[in-house]
């Protein structure tokens, strides 16, 4: 109220100070309440309507306009447009709650579906940065999950194709699968075999729905007894090695298919193995840090950011390393941001 009261001194000075009696601008005062309509509560809109009529009001008795049908004219149209800015300003005030309701739902879901860090087993401390993207359809779904099996500890990273709450419908089936596969599957590609069949499930129940399938890039990664880690990798950014030399994507041969996307290969998935000495932190970031854009289109410099912050204890670096996506953006950051820092302890 306080804009618009500023707004109407300036309009109310011009029209009193212009002595042409052709030269009116005391109409623009109707276009005054399509501010608050825009930004501020209805209860605002309707209070700059009625200020923006008192004071147009006042104004043309002190500056009358040629004929009475100018007064009936400036009047209706000034009462018509107050009218549909409140009208207006209502229906926004509606749709922003609803929406905020639907995105704070599927945030707090996807939250519950993922397990709180830290996250200690025999084999590894995790720990990391996790920020969801809460824009209007633009709540991801990015997952990871730690098993503490007999065949050691399994890792999952993942990212479901799409956004919204289709995308946490997925997650949740390669979560589930996961969880109940690890603790199952003796090798690395039966648990992953495992995973895919639970995308093609899902798929083929959303597709009885009307709503297309999906597919998650993912990587799962074995740590048992050996120096050298297993992995399998489904189309998701290749982890990084720190504190080992220069930093540089581990090695994992070519990328598979994603999970959902087997039929499409001819090839079966097969397990890689990287070095991944105790003591070491094996960084893991989804393609919201790798594929993240600044303000000109330049790239994300991840691999100059983390020589920059060898010094820097590997715990911090999750939580820095998504801050700095967020300033290199300016915000505008297209996707959820996961940073999981794997340190392996025996």
């Amino acid at each position: 109220m306080v804009y618009v009261v500023l707004a109407t001194l300036p309009i109310v000075l011009l029209e009193l100070l212009i002595d042409d009696r052709t030269v009116r601008v005391a109409p623009l005062l109707i276009l005054l309440p399509a501010f608050p309509a825009a930004v501020g509560t209805v209860r605002q809109t309707a209070c700059a309507v009625g200020w923006m009529l008192v004071v147009l009001t006042a104004v043309l008795i002190a500056r009358p306009l040629p004929s009475a049908s100018d007064y009936g004219v400036v009047l209706l149209l000034a009462v018509v447009l107050g009218v549909l800015c409140v009208l207006t300003c209502r229906w926004r005030v509606r749709r922003e709650r609803e929406m905020l309701r639907t995105r704070s739902a599927a945030v707090a879901l996807q939250r519950q579906m993922l397990r709180p860090l830290p996250v200690l087993t025999d084999r590894v401390v995790v720990d990391g940065a996790y920020q969801p993207v809460e824009t209007d359809r633009l709540v991801g779904g990015d997952v990871y999950e730690v098993a503490a099996s007999p065949y050691g500890t399994r890792l999952l990273f993942g990212d479901v194709q799409g956004k919204g709450l289709r995308a946490i419908g997925a997650a949740f089936a390669v979560l589930s699968a996961f969880r109940e596969a690890a603790q199952r599957e003796p090798t690395l590609t039966a648990l992953v075999d495992d995973l895919e069949r639970a995308v093609v499930r899902h798929n083929a129940f959303v597709q009885q729905t009307g709503e297309p399938e999906q597919f998650v890039t993912a990587l799962v990664l074995g740590i048992d007894t050996a120096t050298e880690t297993q992995a399998v990798n489904c189309g998701y950014p290749p982890p990084r090695l720190l504190g080992s030399g220069p930093v540089a994507p581990v090695e994992l041969g070519d990328p598979g298919v994603p999970l959902g996307l087997a039929d499409l290969s001819p090839l079966p998935r097969t397990v890689s193995w990287f070095p991944f000495p105790t003591g070491a932190t094996l960084l893991s970031c989804s393609d919201g840090v790798t594929e993240a854009r600044g303000v000109t289109g330049d790239p994300y410099p991840l691999e100059g950011r983390l020589e920059e912050w060898t010094a820097v204890s590997s715990w911090e670096v999750a939580d820095r390393l998504a801050e700095d996506v967020g300033r290199y953006t300016a915000g505008e950051h297209r996707d959820d941001i996961a940073v999981l820092m794997v340190r392996r302890t025996g």
